[in-house]
């Protein structure tokens, strides 16, 4: 309640507030999505399942998300730069809900696998796109708090898909889901455009009027000079692909979000997210995997909030290393339990373990490491390779979350599930060094003021 006092100094903060909502209300859609394998394939392989599936479906059907997501790239490249990050959503929103509808209504497994290729590549569209609209027009006071919103409501999306998928049909569950994108589709148009795309393809009017309904006052000049200025000086900047390697501080910005990227997915969170249920199961943990499943999820959200308050008072930096530091310790305490299970000792009084793993992972995991990169992502980059800066370091994102996959599966397959998981803990703790030694502070900085940053080295150590 203080923090909301505070920010309410902030003119336009409501307007703002429920721009944003409106427009990551299909994370929720999206979140269902990401974590759908974990309760419905249980579902799939029992005696009455809609669809039958064989034991080979099941990693097609984690990582096919993950494919198309990866071959879709050059789409949401093309989309962020001709239609703009609101555009982008509507579009990406669309195709979601087509996919929720195939799912719903699925009597074979290539109907799962088409609907499964059409959300992956939807869902990137989502990630990439929102964060770069919510950049745009947010305060830089408070652009950390409403950048946040997204992976708060897909956080959401996995605790009602964790929630409603094992005790209702496969149909019932999808329609869940597009139900979320319905409101959104009715909502989203009537927010305001990013001042920024609009500047950017010469709607100077329609600008300002947009950063007007923003901010909640007629008197912006001083803010749209500087939006102006920034964005006219990041126009003569070329924006090709090359650029993202050639310019010093476009190359610092990709390094910077890949890492974050990859940490994220060797951090294990897709192999946590899409075989919670099966993690569990093998650990012979004290609670049923359902029960610790949802809680995990519901810890994820709290922590979420928790660091949605927090980032834009305590920064970007502290909350990365320290999460990436607990997050690696909570893997490794995972990984400690599985190797004396499969050393085949005595585990009777310590099923308690994998329970508390799980929840110092939920927390440590998402207050910083799994939520801060989204925040960051929208902001290192330039107006003039934004979309395709983004693009490229969620490519990252997406290889990095299927190799975690077969990784964890081959790995646990063949020489037991703690191999994989000491690997994941090990990303963890060297993603702390990384953080404190190589990334800058963007906290209540303006995008004009970290791209001045990223070109003075500024608290970058290479």
């Amino acid at each position: 309640m203080t923090e909301l006092k505070s920010w309410s100094k902030y003119p336009g903060i409501f307007a703002q507030i429920l721009a944003t909502i409106s427009g990551t209300l299909a994370a929720v859609s999206a979140g269902m999505q990401y974590g759908w394998t974990a309760p419905v394939i249980p579902l799939l392989q029992s005696e009455d399942t809609p669809v039958l599936i064989h034991e080979s479906d099941i990693i097609w059907l984690e990582n096919m998300y993950m494919y198309s997501a990866f071959i879709g790239l050059p789409f949401t490249i093309f989309s962020c730069n001709k239609f703009g990050g609101k555009k982008a959503i509507l579009i990406s929103s669309c195709q979601n809900l087509i996919a929720w509808l195939l799912t719903a209504f699925a009597v074979n497994i290539e109907m799962l696998y088409v609907a499964r290729f059409i959300t992956g590549f939807a869902s990137n569209v989502i990630f990439i796109s929102a964060p770069m609209y919510i950049g745009e027009i947010a305060d830089e006071k408070i652009r950390g708090f409403l950048g946040s919103f997204i992976h708060v409501l897909m956080q959401v999306g996995i605790i009602v898909i964790y929630a409603v998928a094992p005790f209702v049909s496969l149909m019932a569950s999808s329609l869940v889901g597009a139900c979320f994108l319905i409101v959104h589709l009715i909502t989203f148009p009537f927010m305001p455009e990013s001042p920024y795309y609009l500047l950017l393809i010469g709607k100077i009017d329609e600008a300002l009027k947009s950063l007007q309904r923003l901010r909640a006052r007629n008197d912006v000049e001083e803010e749209f000079k500087e939006i102006s200025a920034a964005v006219e000086r990041q126009k003569e900047e070329r924006g090709k692909i090359i650029d993202l390697f050639i310019v010093e501080s476009n190359r610092k910005a990709f390094i910077i979000m890949s890492i974050l990227n990859a940490a994220q997915q060797f951090s294990c969170v897709a192999v946590m997210a899409m075989n919670i249920h099966t993690i569990l199961g093998d650990a012979a943990s004290v609670l049923p995997p359902s029960t610790v499943a949802i809680i995990f999820s519901i810890i994820m959200l709290i922590a979420t909030i928790v660091s949605a308050c927090l980032v834009d008072k305590v920064g970007r930096r502290i909350l990365l290393s320290s999460s990436s530091l607990l997050t690696g310790l909570s893997i490794l305490i995972l990984a400690s339990y599985f190797a004396v299970k499969n050393a085949r000792m005595d585990i009777s009084s310590c099923t308690w373990i994998p329970v508390f793993a799980m929840i110092m992972y939920a927390a440590s995991f998402k207050y910083g490491l799994g939520m801060v990169p989204i925040v960051m992502t929208g902001e290192l980059f330039p107006t003039s390779v934004k979309g395709m800066g983004m693009t490229f370091a969620d490519g990252v994102y997406i290889i990095c979350s299927a190799i975690s996959i077969y990784v964890y599966k081959y790995l646990s397959e063949g020489f037991g599930t703690h191999v994989p998981f000491f690997i994941f803990a090990c990303s963890g703790l060297l993603t702390a060094l990384f953080v404190i030694f190589y990334i800058p502070e963007t906290k209540g900085k303006t995008l004009e003021e970290i791209q001045i940053m990223l070109k003075k080295n500024e608290q970058i150590g290479l």
